[in-house]
């Protein structure tokens, strides 16, 4: 009888939350990707509790363990809000929780919700009505719309019985994945980076001076609090989100990234410093220099070039540990990969092949790329726009702990270090800042010689509205089209047009349009090849 009493107190409670937050009849359809779900902030409500209730399912799932939730949109324009639920293991949602959260966010009433539910609930084994405890931990971001999604989160987690929702107050998406690391432990792995740099090695050339855009998010909040603690570094903060600025507003790396252009906060008393942009959630980080005090441009380090940086630097602590060629008979045989999408510029790729690295692509988005870092002992991979890590296997890392000869001992205590600063879990501008950081002190390098690791070529990035952004559909990790038939043909044909042409369109994941990228050996080339391609997309597909 109390089973059924627990069963009927279930019912009436997901009903209850259901109701509280009603699907409008003419709402937009969600649908949970890299991203989660994301809308205008105003109407996220219905979304954002029934991830409450996919979160508190997931947590009961996996015994009780903790899982997260965190509601940002990112890089987006203020107006907009989302929700992201991040899994037990610090990692993104199981991918094939995904068409549950999707069902859940679009049932129509609070019985069509019950009902998948129940089902799911059935084929997941999950007992429901508070047989067994859950816990998901609560975050936000900075934005308008924030507290009133946090208390929808609640109610959809309320919603679960024995689950219970602890607010963790505003914090970086990077922080929830990655609770466990303190301000604290951040600077001490800094320091232990810095006191390893060998004495052969001077960080002379590189200012210590570091300006920073935090997008006016939660990054530069944090980076406020932490910045004392971290020595070595004079550290400046621009739209730090204390002031008047807006997120995201003309600032933060998707800006920066994509504009290449100055963001707001920053003058002329800032030329040819070294500067760093977080995004608004401080997932995304890339660097850059002011050219003069008389336009808006900058010289842009991108996701790829990080990632050149953290490779040059694995590398050569390999080299040490192994002897550089000693490629017969290595003391620590190691399999390192890296891992792009095809909107990698083509000459970091030719750069990662020249050193010998197994470079592989997959499909646009970060789970599609942190999936494929697990398959090595080192793992790395970083988007364009900054959003990537460094994964380390736990068999690779008790392995770099059992090396006691002195030089080895040092280059592993380096990668052991490494290992503990960067946020392996996902993304994240802070951990990933204070990495580039310590490479560059150990090198010794100006921000200009990691501007000279390699020359990008230029590119261009198009949308096209089409009526039908599915009626694309690619193959190859989205470089070539299969359908329709013939684009693909249209597009190759354009390419042999250009030196250094390369170009691909893949369907967007959260608009009605199409991605058209170029790349070629001029600005123009590029710009035209992209708008050639563009007009054979519109006239398809209409």
């Amino acid at each position: 009888m109390a089973e059924i009493a627990r069963g009927g107190e279930q019912r009436g409670a997901l009903l209850a939350a259901a109701a509280l937050f009603p699907r409008p009849p003419d709402g937009a359809r969600f649908s949970y990707g890299t991203a989660g779900f994301r809308a205008e902030g105003v109407t996220m409500g219905p979304a954002v509790c029934r991830a409450g209730v996919v979160a508190a399912l997931r947590s009961v799932k996996l015994g009780g363990a903790a899982v997260g939730l965190v509601i940002t949109a990112s890089h987006n324009p203020v107006r907009d809000n989302g929700v992201k639920i991040v899994d037990a293991d610090g990692g993104m949602l199981s991918q094939d929780w995904e068409p549950f959260a999707d069902a859940l966010a679009n049932a129509p009433t609070p019985d069509d919700l019950l009902q998948i539910v129940l089902q799911f609930a059935k084929d997941e084994e999950i007992k429901l009505g508070g047989s067994h405890s859950a816990q998901v931990l609560l975050a936000r971001d900075t934005r308008p719309t924030g507290e009133y999604l946090l208390d929808a989160a609640v109610k959809g987690v309320n919603a679960m019985i024995g689950a219970v929702a602890v607010d963790m107050g505003i914090l970086t998406t990077p922080q929830l994945h990655w609770m466990v690391r303190s301000s604290s432990e951040f600077t001490s792995l800094l320091l232990c980076l810095l006191e390893l740099v060998p004495k052969d090695k001077g960080a002379d050339v590189m200012n210590n001076r570091l300006i920073v855009d935090g997008a006016n998010g939660i990054g530069g909040l944090k980076l406020e609090e932490i910045k004392a603690k971290i020595s070595g570094l004079d550290i400046h903060v621009r739209n730090s989100g204390k002031g008047e600025g807006i997120l995201n507003e003309s600032c933060g790396a998707d800006f920066v990234q994509k504009e290449k252009v100055v963001p707001l906060g920053f003058g002329p008393e800032d030329v040819g410093f070294r500067c760093a942009s977080f995004d608004g959630d401080a997932d995304r980080l890339v660097y850059f220099r002011i050219v003069s005090s008389s336009d808006n441009r900058i010289d842009l380090i991108d996701g790829d070039k990080i990632l050149s940086l953290f490779v040059l630097f694995i590398r050569e602590q390999l080299d040490i540990i192994n002897g550089k060629d000693n490629k017969g008979n290595e003391v620590l045989p190691t399999c390192f990969g890296v891992v792009q999408t095809a909107y990698a510029n083509g000459a970091s790729t030719d750069f990662l092949k020249n050193l010998g690295l197994e470079v592989v692509f997959t499909p646009t988005g970060v789970k599609y790329l942190h999936k494929e870092a697990l398959k090595y002992d080192i793992g790395i991979y970083f988007e364009a726009n900054g959003h990537g890590t460094v994964l380390f296997s736990d068999h690779f890392v008790s392995q770099l702990e059992s090396l006691t000869s002195f030089l080895q001992h040092q280059a592993a205590m380096r990668l052991l270090a490494t290992s503990r600063l960067i946020n392996q879990a996902v993304g994240d501008a802070l951990s990933g800042m204070l990495l580039v950081e310590a490479v560059l002190q150990y090198k010794g390098w100006s921000f200009q010689n990691w501007c000279d690791l390699y020359t990008d070529l230029p590119s261009r990035q198009l949308k096209v509205k089409v009526q039908d952004r599915n009626a694309i559909v690619t193959t190859d990790a989205e470089r070539r089209v299969c359908q329709p038939s013939g684009l693909q043909e249209l597009i190759d044909g354009e390419i042999s047009n250009y030196s250094h042409g390369r170009c691909f369109v893949r369907p967007s994941g959260t608009e009605d349009v199409v991605r058209v990228y170029a790349e070629a050996s001029s600005e123009e080339a590029a710009d035209s090849l992209a708008k050639r391609v563009a007009q054979h997309v519109e006239r398809i597909l209409g």
